[in-house]
């Protein structure tokens, strides 16, 4: 068994070195594995328009004039989409235009029959008010779809996960008949013109969003309608609106598939996607999100509480657990009667924690905080605070010495230091 690991943070630090990197000694790798990483790794990353006309090449540059001259000739009345007037010539009208040339190759006559539809689409559907109707889905908030936070480049997050669909009674309530499913879509619209209010339409601003799509549970079959319906909505009415789609708990047989028909989709939707692999949610997840912004269900730190705070949340810092590793995280310089809180994670967790707090004085007892506890993979972050009566440091263990696996891990604390009457 390997000592443990630590990791000492004097309180007022605010960059804790993390753990070295793991002896390198990999198991052999599943059939399973291999396919995703394959998977993964055969699309190159996704580079994401800047949106600088003087960047676009000259066919590029006229293709954006034609369609700049067809519109206003196709058009009797000012249009506009998502607050930008379309007419105006100006840079934020230049990034639309050029998402609905980028979705039809740059061919204009194409660009501007999709742009007329998308139009009259909004106008029929009412998409310019929708933000703020009541329509009527409590339950499905913060589950089924939903903003929260931002990747580590600063686009506006996406979550989907429609695994509580596995209940038929659930299901027949959101998805029974014609009018439920219509109701249902409004509502999925809904979300994502919230997440398109947060971006800039400015050459190289945010201009995109991430979508993580949760596969756990997803009734497929019974959800295929209202999947075609969402995708149809999508594809023809927000163009080049998606930076990258991020698929987390996925199934065996979602990498052989894409393994069949990856040959078939262009190079440019490949290079979006993003495959994770099985049973690893935090290590896919943390390359692209910091901790804090991903929500506890998937191994990250925020809390649907954390909505209320009007701060911005307090930045993380990860650190890697090897396996047959125990790692202690030692919060030094504590002062007689603070308060440390503090919030943990572990990727699939799958070992053991404990919290304790070591007085400086000698002689002094130490105290256990939180007993030595094993935390299943379905745990979400740990979250505790200590009021300390004596100064000294706080000692933070996870324990992965029965296990062989990397694991990804996330932890952040505040020091409240007390005032006196």
């Amino acid at each position: 068994m390997e000592a443990a690991s630590p990791i000492s943070v004097h309180q007022q630090d605010p960059h804790p070195e993390s753990s070295p990197n793991p002896n390198p000694n990999p198991l052999k790798k599943s059939f399973v594995t291999s396919l995703m990483e394959a998977a993964t790794l055969r699309s190159p990353s996704f580079r994401e328009d800047t949106y600088f006309v003087s960047n676009l090449k000259s066919s590029e540059r006229k293709s954006l004039q034609e369609l700049k001259q067809n519109l206003r000739v196709s058009s009797n009345e000012q249009v506009s989409m998502w607050g930008v007037s379309l007419l105006d010539g100006d840079e934020k009208s230049d990034v639309i235009l050029l998402k609905f040339l980028r979705a039809r190759e740059f061919n204009v006559e194409q660009s501007l029959q999709m742009l007329i539809k998308c139009l009259s689409w909004r106008k029929d559907f009412e998409a310019d008010g929708i933000v703020d109707e009541e329509l009527g889905f409590k339950e499905l908030e913060g589950i089924v779809a939903y903003m929260q936070g931002y990747d580590k480049e600063g686009h506006p997050v996406c979550y989907n996960a429609y695994g509580m669909f596995k209940d038929k009674e659930m299901y027949e309530k959101i998805f029974g008949d014609e009018e439920k499913l219509q109701k249902f879509l409004r509502w999925r619209v809904q979300v994502l013109e919230r997440g398109i209010k947060l971006l800039h339409f400015k050459p190289g601003g945010i201009n995109s969003i991430i979508q993580v799509i949760d596969l756990k549970d997803m009734p497929k079959r019974e959800l295929r309608v209202a999947s075609n319906h969402i995708l149809s909505l999508f594809q023809d009415n927000y163009p080049e609106m998606v930076a990258r789609k991020i698929f987390i708990n996925v199934p065996w047989y979602f990498s052989v598939l894409y393994s069949m028909f990856s040959p078939f989709l262009t190079q440019r939707t490949k290079s979006k996607f993003v495959i994770g692999k099985e049973g690893n949610v935090a290590e896919t997840l943390y390359k692209f999100i910091r901790p804090e912004n991903i929500p506890v269900q998937y191994s990250g730190l925020h809390r649907p509480a954390d909505n209320l705070q009007n701060s911005l949340p307090k930045p993380a810092s990860e650190f890697i657990v090897k396996g047959g590793e125990k790692v202690n995280i030692q919060i030094e310089g504590i002062e007689a009667g603070s308060t440390i809180t503090w919030d943990i994670v572990v990727g699939g967790w799958e070992l053991d924690y404990s919290a304790e707090f070591v007085p400086a004085a000698e002689g002094s007892y130490t105290i256990a905080v939180e007993k030595v506890r094993r935390l299943s993979a379905s745990d979400e972050a740990i979250h505790n605070s200590f009021t300390t009566k004596a100064a000294g440091k706080m000692v933070l263990s996870v324990d992965n010495t029965a296990s062989r696996r990397r694991k990804v891990a996330a932890y952040r604390y505040v020091v409240r230091k007390s005032t006196p009457n």
